[in-house]
């Protein structure tokens, strides 16, 4: 099932041989336009990735794009969220890119890009961030920020292991650790009607507010297995691009089985499998290279990427975390509006590109909204395709339509002589600097 006929002989499949990518000349990549303003972001960035795609190899590459629907437009066009063809689609070729997508409210799944991560098992969400010049800021020294994310994507609290409070669900579970772990049930404050009716009494509330136990109970699983897998992709990283340091973010601190076993997993791998050795005074290690792995706690962390971003290079962490410190690192160099992600299992190769933000659906059809998110997003896909001079030409061309101050609304209102653009607009000005 596409959105639109395509003709598959167009373009070849990519395939994995002994663990990397064999890309054809032509390969078959399919994309979801997005809901909201997706379809006009879409727009412009497919435009300015045949361009640089022609720029960089003269005619002799170009990509075989196929059409698949997820969200809105899938759920109106065949009554499905998620249809089946169109995880197999992501399936079967290996690599694709994706517009945001609307998370459905009261029905289906709880969401459309975390069930795409765990049907694919795409463990790492990678996100990159880093500041254009003069793209607007909210503090004085945006330029200091280049890090890049390693998120563990499949387990965590987004693991989406949940029971509601009030069913019988819930009720059970609380009674099993009741019954089998009692230590553990007296830490749920009201995991009982008793405690419940209790406070009550002491508060002066009527009698029958808390005549039912309602607690939601969620479940943390973190992996060895899913946490060496994270953090080798992360180490490995750094290793071949040269970076300073990798640091674990984690809380073990507090939870000290699930974020401290993820910290010490993390540094037997980082001794065990890339002969790191211990720096003396301190927990930290050292690799043969040169690169640090260290670990700070996360709320520290979130402290610490706003007042000394220049400490951070490569970041490895947990699903939540990783959730937190991605948006507050993008908004130091201007935003998720053109903040970029990826993810990915380096070991079958599959591979989902995405814009980060939402739908904006208030300027869905009015070309106003920035595509510089997909456009990035694109440019790391390119470059995990293997064709660096596509991805160099697109950050050449974004970097300096910027320059212009032609940009769209998001950027014109807070930069100082800008003119603003439609997106189409903006689309145009990269291409003719690529």
């Amino acid at each position: 099932m596409t959105c639109k006929a395509f003709i598959a002989s167009q373009g070849s499949k990519i395939t994995v041989s002994r663990g990397k990518l064999v890309v054809p000349d032509c390969p078959i990549i399919p994309f979801i336009r997005g809901d909201g303003s997706g379809p006009d972001i879409w727009a412009a960035s497919e435009r300015v990735f045949n361009a640089a795609v022609e720029k960089a190899y003269n005619g002799k590459r170009r990509v075989a794009w196929l059409e698949v629907c997820a969200g809105k437009t899938a759920r109106e066009k065949f009554g499905d969220w998620l249809p089946k063809e169109t995880v197999a689609a992501f399936q079967e070729y290996l690599v694709g890119i994706k517009g945001p997508l609307s998370t459905p409210v009261g029905e289906g799944i709880s969401s459309l890009n975390v069930a795409l991560r765990q049907m694919l098992d795409l463990y790492v969400c990678l996100r990159p961030v880093r500041h254009f010049s003069k793209v607007p800021s909210p503090v004085k020294y945006p330029e200091k920020v280049d890090v890049v994310i390693f998120r563990e994507n499949t387990e965590d609290i987004y693991a989406g292991i949940e029971f509601k409070a009030g069913t019988a669900e819930a009720n059970s579970v609380c009674r099993f650790l009741k019954s089998e772990f009692p230590t553990f049930f007296e830490k749920i404050r009201f995991g009982s009607k008793e405690r419940g009716l209790e406070w009550a009494r002491v508060a002066g509330l009527p009698s029958d507010l808390y005549k039912e136990t309602e607690v939601g109970i969620g479940v943390k699983p973190v992996s060895r297995a899913g946490t060496e897998r994270l953090v080798r992709a992360a180490i490995q990283y750094a290793v071949d691009e040269n970076r300073r340091s990798v640091t674990l973010i984690h809380k073990g601190n507090i939870m000290k089985f699930t974020e401290g076993a993820f910290r010490k997993w993390a540094y037997d791998l980082a001794r065990r499998e890339f002969g790191a050795i211990g720096i003396e005074g301190s927990s930290w290690c050292r690799l043969p290279n040169g690169t640090v792995i260290k670990d700070v706690i996360a709320d520290i962390a979130l402290q610490q990427v706003l007042t000394r971003p220049e400490e951070f290079d490569v970041i490895a962490t947990l699903n939540l975390n990783g959730d937190y410190l991605s948006d507050a690192l993008a908004a130091q160099v201007g935003g998720i509006g053109i903040a970029p992600g990826g993810n990915i299992n380096y070991v079958t190769g599959h591979a989902i590109f995405e814009a980060t933000h939402g739908t904006s659906p208030k300027y869905a059809d009015l070309d106003r909204v920035n595509p510089g998110s997909v456009i990035l997003s694109g440019e790391m896909m390119f470059r995990y395709l293997g064709w660096h001079e596509v991805a160099d030409a697109l950050v050449k061309g974004l970097n300096a339509a910027i320059d212009t101050r032609r940009v769209t609304y998001d950027f014109a209102r807070l930069m100082e002589d800008a003119s603003e653009i439609r997106c189409s607009e903006f689309g145009d000005n990269i291409i003719s600097h690529l």
